[in-house]
């Protein structure tokens, strides 16, 4: 069974935590990994381009010239995507959908896969609790005495409460999370992890 050291709000060790292995020990794919986090941005991605197609462009209701007898092409209106100012072939459109199916067996696995990377890099820290303060200089310290200081950090909690997040919002390179909303974008996005011992029980329960 894997083992991480536990800290206190001093920034002192006081003993290690056991964790599960069918959590914290598997075995990184990256096939795996790169198809959800894809997927998860694919998700989180708006479609914000549209252009207007021929039929939706402001004027051209009238034939430019006759059919026949100028000498000139044929056009039957100076909104023809060929024409200056005329609509636009093919174009985006704001209605498309980016959206990927993320199969939740293989979300699960590799959310499990890159907590035990983090483990198995020494980049999983856990603490007791944080501070309930919502002052920004306590989480700071805190922050300074556990290892990876200065790293981008997501600290995981089992509620974000407004102290946690109002102290967080101040704090460079850190953002929070809750156990419950953990995924894999989160975790590649930052160097370091620390959780509280509340917030790996929640995970275990989640992921098993």
């Amino acid at each position: 069974m894997a083992k991480v050291k536990i800290f206190n709000q001093t920034g002192e060790a006081t003993g290690e935590l056991d964790l599960a292995d069918a959590i914290f020990g598997v075995t990184p794919k990256i096939d795996v990994v790169h198809q959800v986090f894809v997927s998860l941005m694919a998700n989180a991605r708006e479609a914000w381009a549209d252009t207007k197609g021929r039929g939706e462009v402001r004027g051209g209701g009238k034939k430019p010239w006759k059919q026949k007898g100028t000498g000139r092409a044929r056009h039957g209106s100076i909104r023809s995507p060929i024409w200056k100012g005329g609509g636009v072939t093919f174009g985006p459109l704001s209605i498309r959908n980016y959206k990927q199916k993320i199969n939740k067996k293989t979300n699960a696995l590799a959310v499990k896969m890159c907590l035990s990377d983090k483990l198995a890099d020494a980049r999983l820290v856990v603490v007791e609790s944080l501070p309930t303060d919502a002052k920004t200089k306590t989480l700071a310290a805190l922050r300074a005495k556990l290892p990876g200081a200065g790293r981008s950090t997501l600290l995981i909690t089992t509620a974000t409460e407004l102290n946690t997040r109002q102290a967080v919002s101040n704090l460079a390179k850190t953002e929070v999370v809750r156990a419950a909303e953990l995924n894999v974008a989160d975790l590649l996005q930052h160097q370091y992890i620390i959780a509280t011992r509340a917030a790996v029980q929640a995970l275990e329960k989640r992921l098993n």
